[in-house]
């Protein structure tokens, strides 16, 4: 068969096969499908043969134009995915860092005017140029880390034509950069300062207005919730959650991440796509969770930024058979870390994963938690050519040289878009 792109002789060929139709659980979650000595060749964006470079160069005929980029013994991996990133946003947040450093809570920063409402202002003062202008260097740094595909949501307007404004700009990013973006609606983020003690009046505004204007504008395909104490209220989310599931959109929630208030019970009571932050998570909820499609995305690095000594009780979940996947949480305050390598750093660090949970959970899993797992996370045949090669000789590597960029070249849907030429 015919191909116009091919990687070859790669040390380690992680190809996460096998999880399409789910996501893995429990022990699956160290099934990596590894390739000593792998290939991948592709047509037109899509893999058209993955297996050993001598089995792949005997299946396909490079095109007189093909690029061929020789991995010369180093680790492939599917491209990176990030189901959780706020990075449609202005201002910045280093005051509340120092804040934090002296014993500030997160949720006593918020109810003082800071926190989300922080952003909430800068980014209703920018104008969409603005943001597309920031957004897109905050990906082009995600995508020299690995980053192929995110999930990215609105929530700093928490106005109708603000909301719109940060969903055009994704939309805008989306068409003038490689990295494939998910857009989210998050309205219900937080309580705007005018509607300060008035929240079953601003959650009437997100389910009469917003959600109406921002189905029929198709700037997002998924609805989120801050389900949070002094936030949004199980029943509150709830009713949002069920409006937005009416007119069409997928589902999302920020659940028990500071006091269980069953967050996630909600997730899998609505059939959301993922429940995520979970630190405060019970064990109701993690049985809800193993029983569910509902994919808990962790975030441990909001917990690392925020200086906190509790992290969400990765073993547990994957001993219970919670499938799990991981997320940066990018955004100015709780998290600004885009890089999904030192996510994965930290997982195995706090979370106690193992670096295979680990890459599994910003892959394949990761895919789940977005809906596109039928599509990307895994290195099979029909799937986007997205791949990421890594300057290591052992897969490993990755999560124990923490905080370096061991990123050596990114391929999106079969083109070289980051790390020079073959």
């Amino acid at each position: 068969m015919k191909a116009d792109f091919a990687v070859i002789n790669a040390g380690q060929l992680i190809t996460a096969a096998g999880y399409s139709e789910r996501p893995k659980r429990g022990p699956e979650l160290n099934e990596l499908g590894i390739i000593n000595d792998g290939a991948v060749a592709a047509k037109e964006g899509l893999i058209v043969a993955a297996g050993s470079t001598a089995d792949v160069m005997k299946q396909v005929e490079l095109t007189g134009d093909a690029m061929l980029i020789d991995a010369g013994g180093k680790v492939v991996l599917p491209g990176l995915v990030d189901p959780h990133t706020h990075l449609v946003f202005a201002g910045s947040r280093e005051d509340e860092f120092e804040m934090k450093i002296k014993g500030a809570a997160y949720l006593d920063i918020l109810a003082r005017g800071g926190g989300i409402l922080s952003t909430v202002r800068s980014t209703r003062a920018a104008g969409e140029d603005e943001l597309i202008r920031i957004g897109e260097k905050y990906l082009a740094e995600m995508l020299s880390q690995g980053t192929t595909t995110a999930e990215v949501k609105s929530g700093y307007g928490l106005t109708v034509a603000d909301e719109l404004k940060q969903l055009r700009a994704i939309r805008s990013l989306q068409k003038m950069q490689p990295v494939e973006l998910v857009p989210t609606f998050l309205g219900a983020h937080a309580i705007p300062e005018e509607y300060k003690g008035k929240p079953d009046a601003f959650v009437e505004l997100v389910i009469g207005e917003m959600l109406p204007a921002v189905a029929c504008s198709g700037l997002a395909e998924c609805c989120d919730v801050f389900c949070e104490e002094g936030v949004f209220s199980v029943e509150q989310s709830r009713r949002v959650l069920e409006a937005a599931r009416k007119l069409g959109f997928a589902l999302k929630l920020h659940a028990d991440e500071i006091v269980p208030l069953g967050g996630a019970e909600l997730a899998v009571e609505l059939g959301a796509l993922s429940a995520d932050h979970l630190v405060a998570v019970t064990p109701r909820g993690i049985e809800r969770l193993a029983a569910s499609n509902t994919v808990a995305v962790l975030l441990p690095a909001t917990t690392f930024c925020l200086m906190g000594s509790k992290y969400a009780p990765a073993r547990e979940m994957i001993a219970a058979g919670v499938a799990v996947a991981l997320a940066g949480d990018f955004n100015p305050g709780s998290s600004p870390v885009n890089s999904l390598p030192v996510v994965m750093g930290i997982a195995c660090r706090q979370l106690k994963m193992t670096p295979a949970e680990a890459i599994s959970a910003v892959t394949i899993n990761a895919a789940h938690a977005i809906g596109r797992a039928s599509e990307l996370g895994s290195i099979e045949v029909g799937k986007k050519a997205d791949l990421v090669i890594f300057d290591a000789a052992d897969y490993r590597s990755i999560a124990y040289r923490f905080g370096t960029n061991l990123v050596d070249k990114v391929i999106k849907a079969g083109r070289l878009v980051a790390g020079g030429k073959s």
